[in-house]
Protein backbone atom coordinates (compact mmCIF):
# COMPACT_ATOMS: atom_id res chain seq x y z
CA UNK A 1 0.00 0.00 0.00
CA UNK A 2 1.55 3.27 -1.13
CA UNK A 3 2.19 6.08 1.35
CA UNK A 4 4.10 9.30 0.78
CA UNK A 5 6.44 9.62 -2.18
CA UNK A 6 9.44 7.39 -1.57
CA UNK A 7 7.58 5.39 1.07
CA UNK A 8 5.53 2.23 1.09
CA UNK A 9 3.92 0.03 3.76
CA UNK A 10 4.13 -3.76 4.00
CA UNK A 11 2.46 -5.51 6.93
CA UNK A 12 1.75 -2.05 8.39
CA UNK A 13 5.47 -1.23 8.57
CA UNK A 14 6.60 1.83 6.63
CA UNK A 15 9.43 1.22 4.19
CA UNK A 16 11.45 4.20 3.08
CA UNK A 17 13.15 4.09 -0.32
CA UNK A 18 11.35 0.87 -1.42
CA UNK A 19 12.92 1.15 -4.89
CA UNK A 20 16.48 1.06 -3.52
CA UNK A 21 18.35 -1.72 -5.31
CA UNK A 22 19.88 -4.16 -2.80
CA UNK A 23 21.13 -6.85 -5.21
CA UNK A 24 22.25 -5.02 -8.36
CA UNK A 25 23.01 -8.12 -10.42
CA UNK A 26 19.44 -9.37 -9.96
CA UNK A 27 17.74 -5.97 -9.79
CA UNK A 28 16.25 -6.90 -6.41
CA UNK A 29 14.89 -3.93 -4.47
CA UNK A 30 14.01 -3.26 -0.86
CA UNK A 31 10.35 -3.77 -1.79
CA UNK A 32 11.22 -7.19 -3.29
CA UNK A 33 13.00 -8.16 -0.06
CA UNK A 34 9.96 -7.12 2.00
CA UNK A 35 7.63 -9.13 -0.24
CA UNK A 36 9.93 -12.17 0.05
CA UNK A 37 9.75 -12.12 3.85
CA UNK A 38 6.01 -11.47 3.71
CA UNK A 39 5.59 -14.64 1.63
CA UNK A 40 8.01 -16.64 3.80
CA UNK A 41 6.88 -15.46 7.24
CA UNK A 42 5.04 -18.68 8.16
CA UNK A 43 8.11 -20.73 7.23
CA UNK A 44 10.80 -18.60 8.87
CA UNK A 45 9.13 -17.49 12.12
CA UNK A 46 9.26 -20.93 13.84
CA UNK A 47 13.04 -20.87 13.34
CA UNK A 48 13.60 -17.35 14.61
CA UNK A 49 11.06 -16.47 17.31
CA UNK A 50 12.47 -16.16 20.81
CA UNK A 51 16.08 -16.31 19.64
CA UNK A 52 18.67 -13.54 20.08
CA UNK A 53 19.80 -12.32 16.68
CA UNK A 54 22.98 -11.18 15.04
CA UNK A 55 22.10 -9.14 11.97
CA UNK A 56 24.05 -8.30 8.83
CA UNK A 57 22.89 -4.85 7.79
CA UNK A 58 23.61 -3.51 4.30
CA UNK A 59 21.58 -0.29 4.08
CA UNK A 60 22.92 0.56 0.61
CA UNK A 61 22.77 -2.98 -0.76
CA UNK A 62 24.78 -6.19 -1.03
CA UNK A 63 27.70 -4.67 -2.93
CA UNK A 64 28.16 -1.72 -0.58
CA UNK A 65 29.36 -1.55 3.03
CA UNK A 66 27.74 -4.05 5.42
CA UNK A 67 28.10 -4.38 9.18
CA UNK A 68 27.05 -6.70 12.01
CA UNK A 69 24.67 -5.75 14.80
CA UNK A 70 23.84 -7.89 17.79
CA UNK A 71 23.02 -5.52 20.63
CA UNK A 72 19.79 -3.56 20.88
CA UNK A 73 21.11 -0.13 21.73
CA UNK A 74 17.92 1.49 20.52
CA UNK A 75 14.99 -0.68 19.45
CA UNK A 76 13.87 1.04 16.24
CA UNK A 77 10.34 -0.41 16.08
CA UNK A 78 7.62 -1.62 18.44
CA UNK A 79 7.60 -4.82 16.35
CA UNK A 80 11.17 -5.71 17.41
CA UNK A 81 11.71 -7.26 20.82
CA UNK A 82 14.81 -7.19 22.97
CA UNK A 83 16.14 -10.12 24.98
CA UNK A 84 18.25 -9.61 28.08
CA UNK A 85 21.49 -11.63 28.10
CA UNK A 86 24.43 -11.76 30.53
CA UNK A 87 27.61 -11.00 28.64
CA UNK A 88 31.08 -10.34 30.09
CA UNK A 89 29.66 -9.78 33.55
CA UNK A 90 26.94 -7.32 32.58
CA UNK A 91 23.43 -7.36 31.17
CA UNK A 92 23.02 -6.51 27.48
CA UNK A 93 20.06 -6.71 25.17
CA UNK A 94 19.86 -8.52 21.86
CA UNK A 95 17.35 -7.89 19.10
CA UNK A 96 14.70 -10.54 18.41
CA UNK A 97 11.56 -10.79 16.25
CA UNK A 98 8.53 -13.06 16.43
CA UNK A 99 6.10 -11.58 13.90
CA UNK A 100 5.69 -10.50 10.29
CA UNK A 101 5.83 -6.78 11.28
CA UNK A 102 9.10 -7.59 13.07
CA UNK A 103 10.54 -9.06 9.86
CA UNK A 104 9.40 -5.97 7.95
CA UNK A 105 11.08 -3.74 10.52
CA UNK A 106 14.36 -5.60 9.88
CA UNK A 107 13.95 -5.05 6.14
CA UNK A 108 13.48 -1.35 6.83
CA UNK A 109 16.80 -1.45 8.74
CA UNK A 110 18.56 -2.85 5.65
CA UNK A 111 19.07 -6.32 7.12
CA UNK A 112 20.15 -8.90 4.51
CA UNK A 113 21.11 -11.75 6.86
CA UNK A 114 19.49 -13.16 10.01
CA UNK A 115 21.74 -15.22 12.28
CA UNK A 116 20.23 -16.91 15.35
CA UNK A 117 21.42 -18.27 18.66
CA UNK A 118 20.98 -21.96 19.42
CA UNK A 119 18.66 -21.19 22.33
CA UNK A 120 15.41 -19.34 22.94
CA UNK A 121 14.10 -17.01 25.62
CA UNK A 122 13.40 -17.58 28.43
CA UNK A 123 15.84 -20.56 28.52
CA UNK A 124 18.79 -18.71 27.03
CA UNK A 125 21.34 -20.81 28.93
CA UNK A 126 19.90 -24.13 27.64
CA UNK A 127 20.41 -24.68 23.89
CA UNK A 128 17.62 -26.42 21.99
CA UNK A 129 19.64 -27.34 18.93
CA UNK A 130 23.11 -28.55 18.00
CA UNK A 131 24.57 -27.54 14.65
CA UNK A 132 27.47 -28.67 12.48
CA UNK A 133 28.77 -26.52 9.64
CA UNK A 134 30.37 -28.55 6.85
CA UNK A 135 32.94 -26.16 5.42
CA UNK A 136 34.74 -27.67 2.41
CA UNK A 137 38.32 -26.78 1.64
CA UNK A 138 39.74 -26.17 -1.84
CA UNK A 139 39.31 -29.03 -4.33
CA UNK A 140 36.61 -30.77 -2.28
CA UNK A 141 33.95 -32.05 -4.69
CA UNK A 142 30.20 -32.08 -4.20
CA UNK A 143 30.31 -35.90 -3.98
CA UNK A 144 32.67 -35.62 -1.00
CA UNK A 145 30.43 -33.06 0.70
CA UNK A 146 27.39 -35.29 0.16
CA UNK A 147 29.30 -38.25 1.62
CA UNK A 148 30.39 -36.14 4.60
CA UNK A 149 26.81 -35.09 5.32
CA UNK A 150 25.65 -38.72 5.08
CA UNK A 151 28.47 -39.82 7.38
CA UNK A 152 27.53 -37.28 10.03
CA UNK A 153 23.84 -38.14 9.71
CA UNK A 154 24.57 -41.84 10.19
CA UNK A 155 26.64 -41.14 13.31
CA UNK A 156 23.87 -39.00 14.78
CA UNK A 157 21.22 -41.61 13.98
CA UNK A 158 23.39 -44.24 15.66
CA UNK A 159 23.16 -42.11 18.79
CA UNK A 160 19.37 -41.87 18.43
CA UNK A 161 19.48 -38.22 17.38
CA UNK A 162 17.69 -36.50 14.51
CA UNK A 163 19.61 -34.82 11.71
CA UNK A 164 18.28 -32.17 9.33
CA UNK A 165 20.16 -30.53 6.48
CA UNK A 166 20.06 -27.11 4.88
CA UNK A 167 22.17 -25.05 2.54
CA UNK A 168 24.01 -22.12 4.07
CA UNK A 169 23.57 -19.88 1.06
CA UNK A 170 27.33 -20.27 0.60
CA UNK A 171 29.60 -23.20 -0.18
CA UNK A 172 28.77 -25.47 2.76
CA UNK A 173 25.91 -27.28 4.46
CA UNK A 174 24.46 -27.13 7.96
CA UNK A 175 23.45 -30.30 9.79
CA UNK A 176 20.97 -29.30 12.50
CA UNK A 177 20.06 -31.52 15.46
CA UNK A 178 16.96 -30.65 17.53
CA UNK A 179 17.62 -31.31 21.23
CA UNK A 180 15.66 -30.78 24.43
CA UNK A 181 16.66 -27.59 26.24
CA UNK A 182 18.23 -29.30 29.27
CA UNK A 183 22.03 -29.15 28.99
CA UNK A 184 24.39 -26.20 29.36
CA UNK A 185 26.24 -24.51 26.52
CA UNK A 186 29.49 -26.10 27.66
CA UNK A 187 27.97 -29.59 27.57
CA UNK A 188 26.51 -29.13 24.08
CA UNK A 189 29.79 -27.74 22.76
CA UNK A 190 31.73 -30.60 24.37
CA UNK A 191 29.32 -33.10 22.84
CA UNK A 192 29.57 -31.60 19.36
CA UNK A 193 33.37 -31.46 19.58
CA UNK A 194 33.58 -35.11 20.67
CA UNK A 195 31.39 -36.21 17.78
CA UNK A 196 33.34 -34.13 15.26
CA UNK A 197 36.71 -35.38 16.51
CA UNK A 198 35.53 -38.99 16.38
CA UNK A 199 34.61 -38.61 12.69
CA UNK A 200 37.91 -36.85 11.92
CA UNK A 201 39.90 -39.57 13.72
CA UNK A 202 38.30 -42.32 11.65
CA UNK A 203 38.92 -40.61 8.29
CA UNK A 204 41.63 -37.98 8.78
CA UNK A 205 42.24 -37.71 5.03
CA UNK A 206 38.64 -36.51 4.50
CA UNK A 207 37.63 -34.57 7.61
CA UNK A 208 39.20 -32.20 10.09
CA UNK A 209 38.05 -30.67 13.35
CA UNK A 210 40.76 -27.98 13.12
CA UNK A 211 39.92 -24.45 12.04
CA UNK A 212 43.35 -23.83 10.48
CA UNK A 213 42.89 -23.25 6.74
CA UNK A 214 46.32 -24.73 6.08
CA UNK A 215 45.02 -28.11 7.31
CA UNK A 216 41.77 -27.96 5.33
CA UNK A 217 43.12 -28.46 1.82
CA UNK A 218 41.14 -31.25 0.18
CA UNK A 219 39.19 -31.86 3.41
CA UNK A 220 35.92 -30.85 5.02
CA UNK A 221 36.19 -28.84 8.20
CA UNK A 222 33.33 -29.91 10.47
CA UNK A 223 32.80 -26.73 12.45
CA UNK A 224 31.30 -27.46 15.87
CA UNK A 225 32.13 -24.02 17.27
CA UNK A 226 28.69 -22.70 16.35
CA UNK A 227 27.54 -24.48 19.50
CA UNK A 228 29.39 -21.95 21.66
CA UNK A 229 27.41 -19.46 23.71
CA UNK A 230 26.85 -16.25 21.70
CA UNK A 231 27.82 -18.03 18.46
CA UNK A 232 25.19 -17.97 15.74
CA UNK A 233 24.22 -19.68 12.49
CA UNK A 234 22.33 -18.25 9.56
CA UNK A 235 18.59 -18.81 10.02
CA UNK A 236 16.64 -21.17 7.77
CA UNK A 237 15.13 -19.21 4.84
CA UNK A 238 17.28 -16.15 5.54
CA UNK A 239 18.67 -14.30 2.57
CA UNK A 240 22.44 -13.84 2.33
CA UNK A 241 24.41 -10.69 1.55
CA UNK A 242 26.08 -12.51 -1.34
CA UNK A 243 26.05 -12.39 -5.11
CA UNK A 244 23.04 -14.24 -6.48
CA UNK A 245 20.73 -13.36 -3.55
CA UNK A 246 21.05 -16.91 -2.25
CA UNK A 247 18.97 -18.26 0.64
CA UNK A 248 19.73 -20.75 3.43
CA UNK A 249 17.29 -23.48 2.40
CA UNK A 250 16.08 -26.49 4.46
CA UNK A 251 16.24 -29.67 2.38
CA UNK A 252 15.15 -33.26 2.38
CA UNK A 253 18.08 -35.65 2.44
CA UNK A 254 17.26 -36.92 -1.04
CA UNK A 255 17.76 -33.37 -2.35
CA UNK A 256 21.51 -33.85 -1.93
CA UNK A 257 21.72 -36.14 -4.95
CA UNK A 258 22.56 -33.02 -6.93
CA UNK A 259 24.53 -30.01 -5.73
CA UNK A 260 21.82 -27.64 -4.40
CA UNK A 261 24.00 -24.91 -2.93
CA UNK A 262 23.46 -22.18 -5.53
CA UNK A 263 20.00 -23.37 -6.56
CA UNK A 264 17.95 -21.56 -3.95
CA UNK A 265 17.58 -17.80 -4.27
CA UNK A 266 15.21 -15.12 -3.10
CA UNK A 267 13.56 -15.22 -6.53
CA UNK A 268 12.62 -18.92 -6.53
CA UNK A 269 12.36 -20.15 -2.93
CA UNK A 270 8.71 -19.10 -2.27
CA UNK A 271 7.50 -20.82 -5.43
CA UNK A 272 9.58 -23.95 -4.81
CA UNK A 273 8.32 -24.26 -1.26
CA UNK A 274 4.71 -23.74 -2.36
CA UNK A 275 5.10 -26.34 -5.09
CA UNK A 276 6.26 -28.94 -2.59
CA UNK A 277 3.22 -28.35 -0.38
CA UNK A 278 5.16 -29.91 2.48
CA UNK A 279 7.76 -28.59 4.89
CA UNK A 280 11.05 -30.40 4.16
CA UNK A 281 11.64 -30.37 7.94
CA UNK A 282 8.11 -31.41 8.91
CA UNK A 283 9.43 -33.97 11.43
CA UNK A 284 11.83 -31.53 13.12
CA UNK A 285 9.97 -31.13 16.43
CA UNK A 286 9.10 -34.82 16.66
CA UNK A 287 12.83 -35.62 16.37
CA UNK A 288 13.82 -33.57 19.42
CA UNK A 289 15.85 -35.69 21.89
CA UNK A 290 17.97 -35.09 25.00
CA UNK A 291 21.76 -35.08 24.99
CA UNK A 292 22.93 -37.23 27.88
CA UNK A 293 26.19 -37.99 29.66
CA UNK A 294 25.77 -41.61 28.56
CA UNK A 295 25.77 -40.60 24.89
CA UNK A 296 28.81 -38.40 25.45
CA UNK A 297 30.72 -41.30 26.99
CA UNK A 298 30.03 -43.36 23.87
CA UNK A 299 31.79 -40.72 21.79
CA UNK A 300 34.79 -40.46 24.08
Amino acid sequence: MAANAGEESVAKIKLTHPERVLYPDQGITKRDLALYYEQMADAILPHIEGRPLTLVRCPEGQQRECFYQRHARNVPSESIRSIRVREKGKAVRYLSVDSLPGLMALVQMGVLELHTWGSRAPRIERPDRMIFDLDPGPEVTWVQIDQGAARLRARLQDLGLGAFVKTTGGKGLHIVVPITAEQSWDFVKDFSRALTESVAREEPDRYTATMSKAKRHGKIFIDYLRNSRTATAVCAYSTRARPGATVSMPLRWEDLKRDPRASFTMRNVPERLARRRQDPWQDYEAARRPLTAKLLRRLK
